[in-house]
């Protein structure tokens, strides 16, 4: 069976060109030609299956054949809100990862004990478009653009299950699973996810305060991009459709 080729297209039906890198991909690296069947994924749900019309070394133009709706295989809206680690790779690894498995936004956090202060996240969105071609996803996940600080955040309007995860014993906590698989709601989820030195308990009991929910991810000690991966992968089983 020959392969299917899947490219980013997010104005796919407005446009008959693929964006200049995806187009130097197809044709640079996989040396797709006129006639050739490529599939478009306009992060919003659809599928386009299209034939390329036109190939050169930087142009790639293209002619839809058929539109394909797609439909989430989850329900709600998972969004991971997390403090950036020091090092920016497990960042992108946790972005990559999340993507492959289910996640509809990423939200950054500066807090009291973060290691890092600034963030760029253009590199984040590359590496959440390759992986949603990579698996095959019609939904590109919303990657915020702003590192927030905590208080800030908090003080957003945030719909349906929040959760804070945390390491603090004086602080009572409940386990993120059973609580997402005794809600039968099918909510909104947020979670967030702490700093290498985890939140400030005063951060707990701030977010505690404006709603959120003080959860543990088990008995295990997680890295930060560990524990955000997991938090999104208790989130999928308990919303898969």
């Amino acid at each position: 069976m020959k392969e299917e080729r899947y490219f980013y297209a997010p104005k796919a039906e407005i446009v008959n060109e693929l964006p200049q890198d995806e187009a130097i991909h197809a044709t640079r690296v996989l040396r797709l030609k006129e006639d050739d069947e490529i599939y478009l994924i306009d992060g919003c749900g659809f599928f386009y299956k299209a034939k390329i019309t036109m190939s050169s070394p930087k142009r790639c133009m293209y002619t839809i054949k058929e539109k394909l709706k797609q439909d989430k295989s989850w329900e709600g809206h998972i969004h991971i809100v997390m403090a950036p680690t020091k090092m920016m790779e497990r960042i992108e690894w946790m972005a990559e990862k999340a993507t492959e498995i289910g996640i509809d936004e990423i939200s950054f956090i500066e807090c009291q004990y973060s290691e890092r202060r600034s963030l760029r996240t253009e590199r984040i969105d590359k590496i959440v478009v390759a992986a949603i071609k990579q698996s095959h996803k019609a939904w590109k996940p919303q990657v915020n653009n702003n590192l927030i600080p905590f208080s800030d955040f908090l003080k957003q309007n945030t719909n349906g299950q929040k959760y804070i995860c945390h390491c603090y014993n004086e602080i009572e906590r409940t386990d993120l699973f059973e609580l997402l698989n005794s809600n039968k709601t099918k909510e909104d989820i947020t979670i967030m996810i702490g700093p290498e030195g985890d939140f400030s308990i005063d951060e707990v009991r701030q977010a505690i305060k404006h709603g959120f929910k003080p959860v543990s991810l088990g008995k295990s000690r997680l890295r930060t991009e560990t524990a955000a991966l997991c938090a999104v992968m208790m989130a999928q089983l308990t919303m898969r459709k």
